[in-house]
């Protein structure tokens, strides 16, 4: 048996079942992609006798004068529809019935075809055209009920007479073009009919072998295409839902938001996930058709009810109120706009998940927001839904088919964030992962979520990322720029000039445009050093924090701060999402007041000195007392930190500055600092916080230090030393001592 028939199909009566609806053609107002010139070209093909390509339709096997479900017209269900020739019977129609279409952005247009008949030539309407009387302006003109065509052309020659003369001939030939054109919906076409029987995965491949674009169909088409056939209000809502999340409304509440502008059959993919708990569509598609798994006979009330199962669950996924509920997730999870967006899949499926939670099992939908939440930083991350979605969903959704109660719901989310995202993850995965220098990645993505969540500012600025960003803001410059930590002029200095290498995720950093610019394609080691030493102890150590900065980063070669940076990168994407999830954050150490350091006596990060540089013995400057607090500060900075207090004895008795004999503490502090420079290092000074207080109604100068950036020796003549503390006492380390120490506490 032929598994399809052949028919000639005047233009006027596909026209005519189109508008009585027998021929299922989306409505008008569905997406029209073909450009303005096709449509002309189109025209000028059927004007000229050319062949037009094949039209292809499908039986729908639904019994004449049969209803559509839901809709309020009470119009007949369609007994052919459309598979290929889509965008020419739309085009055909429009142009002939004056229609208005709507274009892929959802912006509505009339299409206007012009006509020359004296050159025969048809063209895209425009200003210049409508002036010109020797055009048509508009051939759909000659096909509107009551045109008389011989009135129309006789009209048509005297307006061009009105600005040129017309010969016989010439007033011939156009009486006989616009009657060619007028008969113009006599052209036929050549249609192949699928008949209802044949399988879907036929009809694609049918589609793809007859099209000349190689245009592949999806389950998503077919399942769309019945939805026209026998519920066509609900590929209506689909479609005006898509529309509507394009642009702010005026008129009122809407699907608009700065993440997602989903299509049609990703908001189908929404109401099948949740009513019939399913993510391959092409086992939906024969769900939907009714089909009986054993005899392949349809049976149109279990059609009948499987749609009733979708309709009521596209009604949950199309409600307003769900759908900005769970868009607050995604700004829970620390994205703010769609630029950050990797995966609208992710979206999508996260939004499935929502609303199995809140409507099939109850949950609150904050406890549900904050889980999904969670769940969605781990899918965007991860790309769990990038490749094979389908199957990837699928298994989730297996996983959470047969759970009961709310509880067990969310604790089963929970249980695949952190089965997916372990330690192994954490520390090799995604630092592998950072390691490109795609433009739109995952990880850095969640990156830049984690920075949101974490409430960190961006480099070297006072503002936060998140007061940065602003969606609805277009400006000329983004508010928040990557830079470029090497500069990509500097690198090429260096001999990098590949793409892949320069733009490598580990080499951007979140800052203000303005510093952007200051920065340009400076070497790091002459823009960093003044922004970092600027910066207060606290500043500085959650700078290097949230950018993932080792200590005095721009001294290491490139490709081995690529490396550091990608660890650390991934450190704090950890530490953001959990945050995320709630869990402890250790609090910030508090600085003691100097009476309780005094009170509780030296330890490993406490140390007392009678004097910077006098010998109270002699009354004299000493070097050898000049050393004993540089060493101490060394060590401290070799260590994990400490504060010495000069100006008290080793009990912690104070006994004041006057001994050293400086004018005044101005003197003092600058005599410390130029020691510190000259002895150990300028990259030492912002790691370095001196200061005067007073204690016992004497003065002391509080040197608070950090732990160090990197090594720091004490030059002792031509002699560089190394110190440590140990217990509450320093030490000085010596040749392989030396290496053991560094490789420990500065490369673990």
């Amino acid at each position: 048996m032929a598994i399809f028939t052949t028919t000639a199909y005047p233009l006027v009566a596909l026209i005519e079942d189109i508008g009585l609806g027998k021929i299922g053609l989306p409505d008008i107002q569905r997406p029209f992609v073909w450009p303005n010139v096709n449509v002309r070209n189109l025209f000028d093909s059927l004007y000229r006798g050319y062949p037009a390509g094949y039209l292809l339709f499908w039986e729908t096997g639904v019994d004449l004068g049969m209803r559509t479900i839901g809709t309020h017209t009470g119009q007949a269900a369609p007994t052919l529809a459309i598979v290929d020739g889509q965008q020419r019977l739309t085009s055909l129609y429009a142009v002939t019935k004056g229609k208005e279409v709507i274009r892929s952005d959802f912006k509505k247009e009339r299409i206007r075809i012009a006509f020359n008949p004296l050159h025969e030539r048809f063209d895209v309407t425009d200003a210049s055209i409508v002036k010109d009387k020797a055009f048509i302006p508009d051939i759909s003109e000659l096909w509107k009920t009551g045109t008389n065509v011989f009135e129309f052309a006789n009209r048509f020659i005297e307006d061009l007479k009105g600005i040129r003369p017309l010969s016989t001939d010439e007033i011939g030939k156009i009486q006989s073009a616009i009657g060619k054109l007028h008969a113009l919906p006599q052209y036929s076409f050549t249609a192949l009919t699928l008949n209802s029987t044949v399988d879907a995965e036929i009809v694609a491949e049918v589609f793809v072998r007859i099209n000349g674009e190689g245009k592949k169909l999806n389950q998503a088409d077919f399942i769309m295409t019945l939805m026209s056939v026998f519920w066509d209000e609900g590929r209506a809502e689909l479609e005006r839902f898509a529309r509507e999340a394009t642009a702010p409304s005026t008129l009122g509440a809407s699907p608009y938001n700065h993440f997602i502008k989903p299509a049609p059959d990703q908001l189908l993919r929404v109401g099948v996930g949740l009513g019939l708990k399913r993510a391959r569509l092409e086992n939906v598609y024969s769900v939907l058709r009714g089909r009986d798994a054993v005899t392949g006979a349809v049976d149109p009330a279990k059609r009948d009810a499987q749609f009733e199962i979708l309709k009521a669950a596209q009604s949950r996924a199309l409600n307003l109120t769900n759908w900005h509920h769970f868009i607050g997730a995604l700004t829970l999870a620390g994205y703010r706009q769609e630029g950050m967006i990797t995966s609208e899949t992710a979206i999508i499926y996260a939004y499935v998940l929502y609303l199995v939670g809140v409507i099939d099992h109850g949950i609150d939908k904050q406890k549900m927001r904050q889980a999904i939440a969670e769940f969605f930083f781990m899918v965007s991350l991860t790309g769990r839904y990038t490749n094979s979605p389908e199957t990837a969903f699928e298994f989730d959704l297996a996983q959470l088919r047969a759970i009961k109660s709310g509880d067990d719901y969310l604790n089963k989310l929970r249980q695949i964030c952190a089965t997916t995202l372990t330690n192994d993850y954490w520390e090799i995965g995604l630092p592998n992962s950072l390691a490109t220098s795609a433009s739109r990645s995952p990880s850095r993505s969640a990156y830049q979520a984690s920075l949101i969540l974490l409430g960190a500012r961006a480099l070297y600025s006072p503002m936060k990322i998140t007061d940065m960003i602003d969606p609805a803001v277009k400006g000329s410059k983004a508010a928040v720029e990557q830079h470029h930590l090497f500069p990509r002029g500097y690198l090429a200095k260096l001999g990098i000039k590949e793409t892949r290498e320069v733009n490598q995720i580990a080499n951007f950093a979140v800052v203000e445009w303005p510093d952007n610019l200051k920065i340009s394609d400076q070497s790091p080691k002459d823009y960093a050093p003044a922004l970092d030493a600027k910066l207060s102890a606290a500043d500085r150590a959650d700078m290097q924090r949230w950018h993932a900065l080792p200590p005095v980063w721009w001294e290491l070669p490139y490709e081995e701060f690529l490396k550091e940076r990608r660890i650390r990168m991934a450190k704090l994407v950890r530490e953001g999402y959990q945050k995320l999830c709630g869990e402890a954050v250790s609090p910030k150490p508090v600085a003691m007041p100097v009476s309780e350091l005094l009170a509780a006596g030296e330890s490993g990060g406490v140390e007392f000195k009678s004097t910077l540089r006098t010998n109270l013995h002699t009354g004299q400057p000493d070097e050898k007392i000049q050393l004993s607090s540089l060493k101490t500060i060394a060590g401290f900075l070799n260590a994990h930190g400490g504060t010495l207090i000069v100006g008290a004895d080793d009990a912690g008795k104070v006994l004041g500055l006057a001994s050293d004999k400086f004018e005044n503490e101005d003197k003092m502090g600058l005599h410390l600092v130029n020691l510190l420079r000259d002895r150990i290092g300028d990259v030492f000074l912002p790691y370095v916080h001196p200061h005067f207080e007073e204690e016992d109604g004497q003065r002391v100068l509080v040197i608070r230090c950090e732990r160090g950036p990197k090594p720091a020796f004490v030059k002792d003549g031509s002699v560089q030393r190394f110190y440590v503390r140990a217990a509450n006492s320093t030490s000085e380390l010596s040749g392989n001592s030396v290496t053991d120490y560094v490789k420990v506490r500065f490369h673990s």
